[in-house]
């Protein structure tokens, strides 16, 4: 019952469609579509037939029953009406006359179709309505259970246009997991300045617990005398010693060990590259500026008027004032260029900070030609008045009595001490479940040489 009245609701709707063109005037063309129509209906039946369960909506509980009317007989009827129409429809047509007996029939069999036109098209709505409920029959279309769910996810789509079932990627469960976002597996790191004074000065390894240096002052006295002249005693040199301490710095990261294994990015080699980075940003500030106290002594601290002027036994860094209280000047650079020996100047070039270099651009000498020029090579630094110039980012900015810029032989001047190098110590066991890399690494360094660097003091000649 349930295949037949399918194939009646498919026929039917054919049927209607052709006698809804009868009934405006289009007669013929009607009647030569209907051979067409119904084949495809017939044959649409028929897949229905054959596919009882395909297309089916899942919100559809039960299947569609017949109501006072054989399903049957409707599409019997229907259809013998159809026929009925065309046969006297097609007599009118042919008749030469207006025949009243024609016309009277014509009109009786028109009316009849559009009654069962009527009856069938109510019936089409009313199972509609029970479909659209699901308010139907047994709540089964034949093992296929109801579905509560999907019936209110219908009815608030047919409302409000929401569907719930839809997938979409921005919610995980809707199909969000399937749509994953790629990343990077790198990592970028913030900007960490590093001093290039290591690059710069005279590095050497120790394998004992410190680092001396001696000095002599070169004091040895002489004369000229004659032949039976006396030869009264001359002085003699004296020696210093230069006590160069180690300082140590240390790291102490620590990485949970199953991130350690589940990571799909090296940990170790990542952390390692980092701590490398955070010691020479660390020691390059104190190669500068170290007090000494666990750290390098630096070169800052050995200027004239600084916390170790008296500590090396040839004296203090020499200063050179810029020759104004608050700003730099050329004459001040060529004062400071040419207060070194020329021995040193081979090697010698001008340290000085990235603010420091904003104001030297604007120098020019007396012929109004800038003393700052930039490089036209690569890897050749920019110069100022012809002399090389190292930016080192933690040097004291222009400002009254600061030293802005150093100059001379950094090699020659200043003594980096490694002791070994980097050591790291991978710690499993102190604080589970955690792997700590305890890195560590000694260094000293002062100057050994005071001689081959002059400070730029912010400051008027005296």
């Amino acid at each position: 019952m349930k295949r037949i009245f399918t194939l009646v609701a498919i026929v039917a709707t054919a049927c209607l469609t052709a006698a809804n063109a009868y009934a405006m005037g289009e007669i013929v063309q009607a009647a030569a579509a209907v051979p067409a129509m119904l084949p495809a209906a017939l044959v649409a039946g028929a897949f229905a037939l054959a596919n009882p369960l395909a297309a089916r909506p899942r919100a559809v509980t039960a299947a569609p029953r017949a109501d006072a009317s054989d399903p049957k007989k409707m599409l019997a009827d229907l259809t013998k009406a159809f026929e009925d129409f065309k046969a006297a429809n097609d007599e009118k047509l042919k008749a030469k006359t207006d025949d009243v007996v024609v016309n009277e029939k014509v009109e009786r069999i028109n009316t009849a179709v559009g009654d069962l036109q009527t009856n069938f098209q109510k019936a089409i709505d009313d199972l509609n309505a029970k479909l659209a409920a699901a308010d139907i029959g047994s709540g089964v279309i034949g093992d296929i259970p109801a579905d509560p769910e999907y019936v209110d996810a219908f009815k608030a789509h047919m409302r409000k246009g929401d569907v719930k079932s839809a997938m979409t990627k921005g919610v995980a469960e809707d199909g969000g997991y399937l749509a994953p976002v790629e990343w990077d597996r790198t990592i970028t790191g913030k900007l960490k300045l590093v001093s290039p004074i290591r690059a710069n000065a005279r590095v050497i390894s120790i394998t004992g617990a410190g680092f001396k240096k001696l000095f002599t002052d070169r004091a040895i006295g002489s004369g000229w005398v004659g032949e039976t002249a006396a030869r009264p005693a001359t002085s003699t040199p004296q020696i210093g010693q230069l006590d160069f301490p180690l300082g140590e710095i240390y790291a102490n990261p620590a990485i949970s060990q199953q991130l350690l294994d589940d990571s799909a990015i090296n940990l170790e080699e990542w952390l390692g590259a980092e701590v490398d980075t955070e010691f020479a940003r660390q020691e390059g500030i104190a190669f500068l500026s170290g007090d000494g106290v666990n750290k390098p002594h630096g070169v800052l601290t050995y200027v004239t008027g600084a916390a170790n002027a008296a500590r090396h036994p040839w004296g203090a860094i020499e200063v050179i004032n810029s020759g104004s209280a608050a700003a730099l000047t050329s004459d001040g650079f060529i004062d400071l260029f040419y207060s070194i020996p020329a021995v040193y100047r081979q090697n010698a070039k001008l340290f000085t900070g990235r603010l420091a270099q904003a104001s030297m651009r604007k120098l020019k000498d007396g012929q109004g030609n800038y003393l700052w020029q930039p490089s036209f090579a690569a890897g050749q630094p920019a110069t100022l008045a012809g002399e090389s110039i190292v930016e080192i980012p933690d040097m004291p900015n222009v400002a009254a009595n600061a030293i802005a810029a150093l100059y001379g032989d950094m090699e020659a001047t200043y003594l980096v001490v490694d002791r070994v190098g980097i050591r790291v110590l991978r710690d499993p066991f102190t604080n589970k479940p955690f792997v700590h890399f305890y890195t560590t690494k000694r260094v000293g360094g002062g100057v050994y040489n005071p001689e081959p660097m002059r400070a730029l003091k912010i400051a008027v000649n005296p």
